[in-house]
């Protein structure tokens, strides 16, 4: 088959994928709880379009990924009077976490990466909704341990299913939960389906089915992609989900509205 021939099939697939819920107000008298995730680019440390993207997005939780020192310092001076709650974790290089709250949180793990790679981030945040526990992941990227992009994206599928599952089992079932960030992998993906079948839905293919969170220019063309997820178990339901054409990251910060 030709690649022009594949590349009408996905597109021709893509088309006839319809949305399965609409956005709609909260109902009367109930709480809400907003939730933004956003891989902010370790390279990119104090961007102002960046910064601002978070301020427009309105949530109220704000999880990032790819935080450092300088990324720290900037979001503390630009945004400490809409988030009076901040805490960072800076590691290896790209795999620093950060959280924004407008409420009061409290940190119960700091997961190392049974990859060796990238660590995740549990959180029980104190909203309107009651205590509701988040987990914040920045997944194995699709590379091999040399450099392989190819190679990689064959072989990485499995190390983020293991990632997923060493940090599931640290979650408390007795609380409503998102999992979200980055996981570097689409819809079809292991990690992805390895909480599907723990019955965690995802957001954006509800709402979006195509949307993309992840642009990436080469000498070829841009490469596009969904590379975030927003999950989230039963006892939560989405009003609404947003992917935000902002900031210079090459991810796109994603936004969705929550009800108990």
């Amino acid at each position: 088959l030709s690649l022009a021939f594949v590349a009408l099939s996905i597109l021709a697939i893509a088309a006839c994928v319809r949305p399965t819920r609409t956005a709609r107000a909260p109902r009367p008298g109930r709480p809400t709880v907003t939730v933004m995730t956003f891989n902010v680019n370790f390279g990119l440390a104090g961007d102002r379009n960046t910064i601002d993207a978070i301020r427009q997005g309105g949530a109220d939780v704000v999880l990032l990924q790819e935080t450092t020192p300088e990324w720290e310092q900037a979001l503390r001076a630009d945004l400490h009077g809409l988030y009076p709650r901040m805490a960072f974790r800076h590691c290896c290089r790209a795999g620093g976490l950060g959280a924004l709250s407008k409420w009061p949180f409290r940190e119960m793990d700091y997961i190392p990466a049974p990859s060796g790679w990238f660590p995740a981030r549990r959180l029980i945040v104190e909203t309107p909704l009651g205590g509701l526990q988040v987990l914040n992941v920045h997944l194995r990227p699709p590379v091999s341990d040399a450099g392989s992009y190819v190679s990689g994206y064959f072989n990485t599928p499995p190390i983020r299913e293991r990632e997923i599952a060493a940090y599931f089992g640290r979650l408390d079932p007795s609380l409503p939960t998102i999992v979200a960030g980055d996981f570097n992998e689409g819809d079809g993906g292991r990690a992805v389906a390895f909480l599907g079948a723990r019955n965690f839905r995802s957001v954006l293919p509800e709402f979006h089915p195509e949307a993309d969170t992840w642009r990436w220019t080469t000498s070829v063309g841009t490469i596009r992609g969904r590379l975030e997820h927003v999950l989230y178990d039963p006892r939560l339901e989405p009003l609404d989900a947003r992917v935000l054409p902002s900031g210079r990251s090459d991810h796109l910060p994603v936004v969705v509205t929550f009800e108990r």
